[in-house]
């Protein structure tokens, strides 16, 4: 499935913000620019701004509120770390976010339980054939995790 190419983290924070504008979600972002400021360029001397290739990173961390409570770490590498209710969602491409918070938040998204391996897992399908999962911590089921159970 194609989703829409968000180019930059900016792009990517505007994408969110006119999301949580449509669900009526408010919405807090954090900016972090510079080699020094960015959560994986801890290595970098204090004040050094640019990376080697010259380049200017840009890591911006995304609070939506709820339910379900969601926070979103965009990477400079194109990448994102998505939290649902402290359900971790890691390495999801940045193109992808804004078909995942649009699951999330218009209902698509659901829990699952098996018994073998035991546990919940939070299912989020984005259109096409693409659909996130992940394990949920015993015991977080949260009221919003468990409205939406499977079997």
């Amino acid at each position: 499935m194609e989703h829409a190419h968000l180019p930059t983290t900016e792009a990517a924070v505007s994408a969110v913000r006119a999301l949580a504008e449509e669900f009526r979600l408010s919405v807090s972002v954090t900016d972090d620019i510079g080699a020094d400021r960015t959560s994986r360029r801890t290595s970098a001397p204090p004040f050094t701004v640019t990376d080697p290739d010259g380049s200017l990173p840009h890591e911006a961390f995304v609070e939506l509120t709820g339910p379900p409570s969601v926070s979103v770490r965009l990477f400079p590498e194109d990448d994102a770390k998505i939290t649902v209710e402290g359900v971790e969602f890691h390495d999801v491409p940045r193109d992808c976010v804004p078909a995942f918070l649009r699951s999330v938040y218009g209902g698509l998204a659901f829990t699952k339980g098996r018994l073998f391996p035991p546990g919940q897992w939070l299912v989020v399908p984005l259109p096409g054939d693409e659909t996130y999962k992940e394990l949920i911590p015993f015991p977080l089921l949260t009221p919003w995790l468990a409205r939406g159970t499977r079997r």
